[in-house]
């Protein structure tokens, strides 16, 4: 299982966030960091930059997976429109 990190602007987004969403969005990290690779629809790499989008609902999570260590930064979670 991977270590789940969220970086500050990350963890702010989730405190403002209705408390079932943000549960919604924690709990699909969670199933996210058991295993990363797995097939997942929601789940596209980013095209320009490093990283991955993680889709849930009409809100967006950007993250990286950092492998030789067991890690994943939240970089960012957003509505739709404002994530990149």
């Amino acid at each position: 299982m991977y270590h789940v990190i969220y970086s500050k602007q990350a963890d702010k987004a989730l405190l403002k966030l209705p408390r079932n969403v943000s549960a919604l969005i924690r709990g699909k990290i969670d199933a996210l960091a058991q295993d990363p690779a797995a097939p997942n629809n929601n789940v596209t790499a980013l095209q320009g930059r490093p990283g991955y989008r993680l889709r849930v609902g009409d809100w967006r999570v950007i993250y990286r997976v950092e492998n030789n260590v067991l890690r994943i930064l939240v970089l960012k979670i957003a509505p739709r429109g404002g994530v990149y």
